[in-house]
């Protein structure tokens, strides 16, 4: 007899095809795409480009567009930086390793 309840695994959704999978997967049962479970911790951006595009081009939001952001990479470009505040907001989180790619996830090695 059951209990009422069951047990759900958690999940996540594949890199390629966007359908859910088992968490703990490593290719996509739908699609046959690796996913990327040997990542640990943080982004396959880097912080030193992500730094020069932002200190050198930050007013047009090069440093977002970089980071996969192209939503706020154009606002960024339209405003010119968020009239400079915004790119600098973002150069001290690019500095601190708090800045995050399109994913979520933080961009930590530097090269």
């Amino acid at each position: 007899m059951g209990s009422g309840y069951s047990i759900t695994r958690p999940t996540k959704y594949c890199h390629a095809c966007g359908d859910v999978i088992d968490a703990l997967a490593v290719v996509c049962p739908k699609c046959g795409v690796m996913q990327g479970g040997l990542t640990l911790y943080g982004s396959e951006k880097r912080i030193l480009p992500a730094f020069l595009l932002c200190f050198t081009l930050g007013l047009f939001g090069a440093h977002r567009f970089y980071a996969g952001k192209i939503g706020t990479g154009i606002l960024q470009l339209c405003t010119f930086g968020g009239f400079g505040f915004w790119t600098l907001v973002d150069m001290v989180m690019i500095i601190t390793g708090s800045f995050k790619d399109k994913e979520g996830e933080k961009i930590v090695d530097w090269t």
